[in-house]
């Protein structure tokens, strides 16, 4: 089995993807918190994952906390095929999310474009203090006769 990618976890963490990657994190939450290997007596001492996802959804940005969970869900996978079978399962779910790799297209055209131009994808949270857009240019060929008279 493939271990989760740390890029997914992080961006899931982080609330990408909209209601699909909340509810697809919401389904990573479940598939941890529940017990070691339904019905077997035996737990065994490694992390259920828990806190190493409590952590990543502190702080979605720390790759390391996302490496601490990908890696707790891989070595629970290793002792618990319960566990091992649902999270392929829900890892064949989670590819369908669209993170980091999905593409993005930007085009800026059609005249002057006075301030700040952005380019990327899923902006938030963002302030310009940008300079007033310059005055356009005062009337035309018949004012600057005018002007000329005086």
């Amino acid at each position: 089995m493939d271990p989760v990618s740390v890029a997914l976890l992080s961006a899931l963490a982080g609330g990408v993807a909209g209601e699909v990657g909340r509810q697809t994190w919401t389904t990573l939450g479940a598939l941890v918190r529940r017990p070691f290997g339904r019905g077997g007596g035996n737990t065994p001492s490694v992390s259920s994952g828990e806190a190493e996802l409590t952590r990543l959804a502190a702080d979605p940005g720390d790759q390391g906390r996302a490496q601490a969970l990908s890696t707790a869900l891989a070595v629970r996978a290793a002792v618990d095929e319960d566990f091992r079978a649902d999270l392929a399962a829900w890892q064949e779910q989670a590819a369908l999310v669209r993170t980091e790799d999905s593409a993005v297209t930007n085009i800026v055209s059609g005249g002057t474009q006075n301030g700040p131009v952005i380019q990327g994808k899923d902006f938030s949270n963002l302030t310009f203090n940008a300079a007033p857009a310059p005055a356009p240019p005062s009337g035309g060929a018949h004012d600057s006769a005018a002007d000329s008279t005086r």
